[in-house]
C-alpha cells in the first residue's frame, strides 16, 4: 500500500538488466514528435459503474488516425492531488489518438466527479478493471488493449492481470503498492517502464534492480527528467508510440 512518507504524487535512454530486457534508445531532442492535438482530438464524457456506491468520472478520445489500439490512463495519487487531467495523463490522451490509439482516462474514486473513498490501492484495481471493460466494448475486438499509468496509477497498472491486456506500460512507478515483485511480474506479455533519470519518489537503479528478473521487461530512462517529466513529456509519448507499434504488428 502507499504508506511510505517518502511518496510524492508526480510530476529514456534504456538499459539491458536481464534476459528478459532489451536496449530501447531514447529520442533525443532532434527527433521530438511534434503534434498539436487540439487540433483534432474531441473527447467524449463516460460515468463508470463499479458498484452501488462507486461511479467514476471518465473521458473517451476516440482515435482520428488509422485505429491501431486502445489505451487505459491511470492517474497519480489520488490524495496527492493526482487526477486523470494530470500533465503525463494529459499528454498521452492529447497525443495518442492521433497516432491511432482511443484513450480512456479516468478518476479514481473519489476524485473530483467520481464517488466513493481511496482505497490504498485496492479499490483502484477496481476501478480500472472497470475502465478495461468499458474501453473494451468501445473499441473493435481486434484492436490490441494497453494498460497505461503514471506513477501510483503505474503500480494499479502492473497490479492489472487480464487476459485482453496485450501490454502494460508503467510510468515512473514506485512499487509501494504492488512490491517489487508486481503481479504481471512472470508474464510473458510485454511491459514498458518508463522512469526519470532524476525521479525524486524512487531512483531507476532501485527499479532496475528490482525488476531484474521480470519476464518480457524493458525499461526506458528519460534523460533529465523529474518523477514529474515537466518538459520531457515527449519522451513519455514517444515511448508509448514505440510500445504500441510493437504490439500492433
Amino acid at each position: 500500500m502507499f504508506n511510505d512518507a517518502r511518496y510524492e504524487p508526480f510530476s529514456s535512454v534504456s538499459i539491458a538488466v536481464s534476459r528478459s530486457k532489451r536496449v530501447v534508445t531514447a529520442p533525443e531532442a532532434t527527433d521530438r514528435l511534434e503534434t498539436n492535438p487540439y487540433d483534432a482530438m474531441v473527447s467524449k464524457p463516460r460515468t463508470l459503474h463499479v458498484d452501488d456506491a462507486v461511479q467514476l468520472e471518465a473521458e473517451v478520445a476516440v482515435a482520428t488516425g488509422a485505429p491501431r489500439a486502445a489505451a487505459v490512463l491511470c492517474h497519480p495519487h489520488p490524495q496527492y492531488g493526482g487526477t486523470m487531467r494530470s500533465i503525463v495523463i494529459s499528454a498521452l490522451f492529447e497525443a495518442l489518438p492521433e497516432r491511432g490509439v482511443t484513450c480512456l482516462r479516468f478518476n479514481f474514486r473519489g476524485v473530483e466527479a467520481s464517488t466513493g473513498f481511496f482505497d490504498e490501492g485496492r479499490g483502484e484495481r477496481a476501478d480500472a478493471a472497470v475502465a478495461l471493460d468499458t474501453l473494451s466494448t468501445e473499441v473493435d475486438a481486434a484492436l490490441p488493449l494497453v494498460v497505461a499509468g503514471w506513477s501510483f496509477g503505474a503500480d494499479v497498472t502492473l497490479s492489472l492481470v487480464d487476459d485482453r491486456v496485450r501490454a502494460w506500460l508503467a510510468i515512473a512507478p514506485p512499487l509501494h503498492f504492488t512490491g517489487d515483485r508486481a503481479p504481471v511480474a512472470d508474464d510473458p506479455r510485454p511491459k514498458r517502464l518508463v522512469l526519470a533519470e532524476h525521479d525524486e519518489v524512487r531512483a531507476p537503479e532501485e527499479v532496475e534492480r528490482a525488476v531484474t528478473d521480470w519476464q518480457a521487461t524493458t525499461l526506458e530512462i528519460v534523460p533529465g527528467a523529474s518523477h514529474f517529466f515537466v518538459g520531457r513529456t515527449d519522451h513519455v509519448i514517444a515511448a508509448a508510440d514505440r510500445l504500441i507499434g510493437e504490439v500492433a504488428r
